[in-house]
């Protein structure tokens, strides 16, 4: 008995679905897999928090590099065809990382290492609700590519620290291991990506280029909302990803490097977390959420600075994170319906660009603020700076009734 070729095409889009959700996670995880290692690095090289900051910041300006002038290619040459160079630039980073161990090399391998991250995030949501659509036309405006975009975003966020932190805690090498390790990962998922099916007609989007950036008719204060939304989501995100670990190790006294990623992995953790337990939970009501737990967290965050114990420490992360993930999870589906569907991956794209921006500019201030001033009422300051700019954000949306 033989399949017939729609069937067989389907079940090529279902599979190519998880291998495209799966690439998206794991290398998004390679983007803060050195979390847990920057004690190290710091160790080794005798550079303060804000090296580290312009370490991490690198990966941020490559990013927003990628996601400005390379973001949009998927919807012109095809969503495949972007996030195959993204694994493979991606490879290339890991690579540098290990073999060249100086500072020019951990600089260059995290510029790399932002090109690809924004070509995988600016396209792998696209990707992912185009195979979703081909494999299950029935199930128009189902919300589970959205979902899954950005539990496998957050979610990979997360593994990054936790997988760093066991590896360099427990194998040779911390500084080598980890990058060598993600570097095979991801050329086993560049092979399934290649094997996943195109979803985008590039003789069609020849002939009728889409614009980079081109929102729905009268959606322009839906995307600005969205957009200020994912930029304090991500603020605090790039905090915990740059300075994190230092706090742990720094403030709480912990050396342990798997102790010190569970900062970072329990942030990034919980906000996944969050967006699968709440992810059928109305866009509005996930904002109103999120704004409550947003600010808890990091008040809860501070407290540990001033009297320090790593479960409260951890409990403020993962509070701070699930309010971070609700927010995000809203921003992402509210740009999706701001954005004309032939331009979907160019409106991400500027999307991930604010909110990439929020993962670095913050971060940088804050280092450089706590060269002259204690962390821990910094650290008060930053969280009600956040708190005040994200409630803004949210209240309009509200206001706006934007949300389905």
């Amino acid at each position: 008995m033989t399949v017939s070729p729609l069937p067989r095409l389907r079940i090529r889009h279902a599979s190519g679905f998880w291998c495209v959700a799966l690439a998206f996670g794991i290398l998004m995880g390679f983007g803060t897999l050195p979390t847990p290692l920057w004690p190290l690095y710091q160790a080794r090289d005798h550079f303060g928090p804000m090296q580290v900051t312009i370490a991490f910041a690198v990966m941020v300006a490559g990013a927003a590099f990628s996601f400005g002038t390379l973001g949009h290619l998927s919807d012109r040459f095809g969503r495949r065809r972007t996030i195959a160079p993204a694994l493979m630039v991606a490879i290339a980073s890991a690579l540098i990382l290990a073999v060249w161990p100086d500072l020019p090399g951990l600089i260059v391998g995290r510029v790399l290492t932002g090109v690809a991250v924004g070509l995988m995030a600016s396209s792998a949501t696209a990707y992912l609700t185009d195979l979703y659509r081909e494999a299950y036309p029935d199930r128009t405006g189902s919300g589970l590519p959205v979902l899954v975009s950005a539990v496998a975003n957050l979610g990979g966020l997360a593994l990054g620290p936790l997988l760093a932190g066991s590896v360099a805690q427990w194998l040779p090498a911390p500084l080598v291991t980890p990058y060598l390790l993600l570097a095979a990962i991801m050329a086993i998922l560049l092979v399934l990506v290649l094997s996943s099916p195109e979803t985008v007609d590039r003789k069609l989007r020849d002939e009728h280029r889409p614009n980079r950036f081109a929102l729905a008719p009268n959606r322009t204060t839906l995307f600005g909302t969205a957009a200020t939304v994912g930029f304090f989501a991500f603020a605090l995100m790039g905090l915990f990803s740059s300075l994190g670990a230092i706090m742990v190790r720094g403030e709480l006294g912990i050396t342990s490097t798997f102790v010190v990623g569970l900062a970072p992995f329990t942030a990034f953790a919980a906000s996944a977390v969050a967006q699968v337990l709440l992810g059928t939970v109305r866009q509005q009501r996930q904002l109103v959420i999120g704004i409550w737990i947003f600010p808890v967290g990091l008040a809860i965050t501070a407290a540990a600075l001033y009297h320090p114990a790593l479960w409260l420490f951890l409990t403020g992360a993962a509070l701070a994170g699930a309010g971070s993930g609700l927010l995000f999870k809203a921003a992402v589906a509210l740009t999706a319906m701001a954005a004309d569907p032939a331009s979907r991956a160019g409106v991400l794209a500027v999307f991930f660009i604010i909110a990439y921006l929020g993962m670095g500019l913050p971060s940088i201030a804050f280092s450089i603020v706590i060269r002259y001033a204690p962390l821990a009422p910094t650290m008060i300051g930053f969280g009600a700076v956040l708190s005040l700019g994200a409630a803004g954000a949210v209240v309009t949306a509200l206001r706006r009734r934007t949300g389905p």
